[in-house]
C-alpha cells in the first residue's frame, strides 16, 4: 500500500529541484526513509535527536555555555555493555519495517540466517546513515553474524534495483511512480548487483528484496520477541558490549549510542 503520496514525498525532500539532483541510489533511499517514517507514526516511537546545546538554544554560543557530551537526558541510558536488543528497544526508534520484513521472511519459511538479515538489512538508515545503507549496514554487523548475513545486507542495496521475475521479484512499482519510468540507478549499482547474481549467497541478499517491497503494512504490528530465539542463536553479542569491543565498526555503535556528542 501507499503510506505517502508523490506530493509529500517531494516536498518532504525539499522539492522538484532536489528530488532532480540526487543520483538513483539517493532518491530510492530517500523513499524508503520517507515510508518508513510515515510508517513508525502509527506503530513505533520516535527517532533519535540531533546534536543540541545543554541550553536547548540553536543560536549561536553564547559565553559560559556548554554542548552536550555524554548521556542526553532525552534519551533512555544504555546500560555499560550494551546488547543488540538493547539497542533495538532504545535506539532504533525506526524499527517497525524491519520487524514487520523478518516477520513476513519467517512466515515463508526462510533460514533463520535471512531472517536475520530481514531484522537487521536496513539498521543503518534508520539509525546511522541512509546513504549506502546497505555497505554500512553490512559493516555494522559483520564481526557479530556469519560472513553470509553480512553480505546478503550489503548486496540488497543494489539487487533491489534489478528484477529477477524467475524468483518472483519484479522491478518496484513504487520507483516507477516516484522515480519515472527513465530512472536507472549509477553505473556501480549495476556493477554490484551483476557480482551479486553470480554468488553462491545470491538468493540470501535476494530474499531481503523479495520479503523488503511488501512490508510497509501500518495495520500489522509486530514484537521484537518473536526474534528473540532467533537472534540469540544467529548473532553474537561482544562480552564488552556493543561500541566497546575495538571492533571495526564499534565506533559507528557508539554514535549510535551518544548520537548527539558535539565531538
Amino acid at each position: 500500500m501507499d503510506l505517502i503520496d508523490r506530493r509529500t514525498f517531494i516536498a518532504g525532500i525539499g522539492g522538484t529541484a532536489a528530488l532532480a539532483a540526487m543520483d538513483a541510489n539517493q532518491k530510492a533511499d530517500a523513499l524508503e526513509q520517507a515510508m518508513t517514517e510515515e510508517l513508525d507514526k502509527f506503530v513505533a516511537k520516535a527517532a533519535i535527536a540531533t546534536t543540541y546545546r545543554k541550553s536547548g538554544s540553536n543560536t549561536r554560543r553564547k559565553e559560559g555555555q556548554l554542548f552536550h557530551m555524554g548521556h542526553d537526558s532525552r534519551l533512555p541510558k544504555m546500560s555499560n555493555k550494551p546488547t543488540l536488543l538493547e539497542y533495538f528497544e532504545k535506539r532504533f526508534g525506526r524499527s517497525s519495517h524491519l520487524l514487520q520484513s523478518a516477520r513476513l521472511a519467517k512466515i515463508n519459511g526462510l533460514p533463520e540466517k535471512t531472517v536475520l538479515a530481514c531484522l537487521l538489512h536496513d539498521i543503518s538508515g534508520g539509525n546511522f546513515i541512509k546513504t549506502d545503507h546497505g555497505y554500512y549496514g553490512s559493516q555494522l554487523v559483520a564481526p557479530y553474524v556469519d560472513e553470509e548475513v553480512s553480505w546478503a545486507i550489503k548486496y540488497h542495496q543494489s539487487l533491489r534495483f534489478i528484477p529477477d521475475p524467475d524468483v518472483g521479484y519484479p522491478y518496484p512499482e513504487a520507483y516507477i511512480r516516484y522515480f519515472g519510468e527513465d530512472f536507472k540507478p549509477e553505473p556501480y549499482i549495476f556493477k554490484a548487483a551483476e557480482y551479486a547474481r553470480n554468488h553462491k549467497w545470491y538468493m540470501s541478499a535476494r530474499q531481503i528484496c523479495i520479503n523488503d517491497v511488501y512490508s510497509f503494512d501500518p495495520n500489522v504490528e509486530v514484537d521484537l520477541e518473536d526474534f528473540h530465539d532467533i537472534i540469540a542463536r544467529n548473532w553474537r553479542d561482544p562480552e564488552e558490549g556493543l561500541g566497546f569491543d575495538g571492533s571495526p565498526c564499534a565506533h559507528m555503535w557508539r554514535t549510535m549510542n551518544h548520537p548527539n556528542n558535539f565531538l
